[in-house]
């Protein structure tokens, strides 16, 4: 008779690994080449192995973010160096005693201009931090409302995003990438939903499988290149639309001249629509759920 029991025809992985690990050992089992592939580090790590390691880092984010519900996300991109107001503040007092030991250093007075506008721009801190409050409260208020806020896991913006979700007391979840700084990710990430990744193109991509909503806070080439991968993807019909806001008008504009690209004709006027500019959190609030509440988001139930 039928049973509801499962049954296993092959061992798994980690049972043949179990067995394996208690084999008797000789010259023949001690080689390297005798080692279970799946349990060969040294093989794995191997240049030929990439493609391989390519599709674990694809696949393993990806089962885990399903294993825990993660449907829909709001991604947050923004300068790992825009600290909140008080760090900015004691950094900047840093670079001005550093000047007076030295009043022509030119190393240094470079130091105090950029601790200055870090200063200037330590608002965002604070307007991320609430942006991430914002889309986890409310979702926690509505039935069905599943965005997660992602960034990429470290200091600065992405910190400040991920610190507002923590504190509305929601998930939230960061991509962390091993660099030779900024290893570590802050500490307001879910710990589950804490990623590292190695290949630049994968997290990307993982960036965007579930986005809903793309912010891009003031930032640096980090910053540029997540969002003009984005931008280029949405203008090539590679990935469906969705919203792209630029927080900080005065920042964006100052730094890029989009109409100059229109007026040059290596874009067109209907590129522009592809973005908007926002300056407080609650406008961007407004914009995201709007865009999340439409009948044809795209979000699977």
């Amino acid at each position: 008779m039928p049973t509801n029991k499962s049954f296993k025809r092959f061992p798994s992985a980690q049972e043949d690994a179990h067995t394996s690990s208690k084999c008797v050992q000789t010259p023949q089992t001690a080689s390297a080449s005798y080692k279970l592939s799946y349990m060969d580090t040294e093989f794995i790590m191997r240049d030929e192995l990439r493609p391989v390691r390519l599709q674990m880092e694809l696949m393993k984010p990806e089962i885990l973010q399903q294993e825990h519900g993660i449907k829909a996300t709001v991604v947050v991109f923004g300068g790992s160096r825009v600290p909140d107001e008080d760090t900015a503040k004691q950094r900047l007092t840093e670079a001005e005693k550093m000047i007076e030991s030295d009043p022509e250093n030119a190393l240094y007075r470079k130091k105090l201009t950029a601790a200055k506008r870090i200063l200037a721009k330590s608002h965002y801190y604070e307007e991320a931090r609430k942006l991430g409050h914002i889309l986890s409260a409310i979702c926690h208020e509505k039935t069905g409302c599943g965005l997660v806020v992602i960034t990429g896991g470290g200091p600065g913006i992405m910190e400040a995003a991920n610190r507002g979700a923590y504190e509305a007391g929601a998930k939230t979840m960061g991509l962390n990438i091993v660099l030779p700084h900024e290893q570590s990710p802050n500490p307001y990430v879910t710990p589950e939903l804490t990623f590292q990744f190695h290949y630049f193109s994968i997290r990307k991509m993982h960036f965007l499988m579930r986005a809903q909503a793309l912010i891009a806070f003031p930032g640096g080439f980090g910053t540029l290149d997540e969002l003009f991968e984005t931008l280029t993807l949405i203008q090539t019909k590679k990935i469906k639309p969705i919203p792209v806001l630029l927080f900080g008008r005065q920042f964006w504009e100052k730094l890029i001249n989009f109409d100059f690209l229109v007026e040059e004709g290596v874009i067109g006027h209907n590129d522009l629509d592809i973005f908007q500019f926002v300056d407080t959190a609650e406008d961007a609030g407004r914009i995201i759920f709007e865009y999340f509440n439409r009948d044809d988001a795209g979000i699977e139930g």
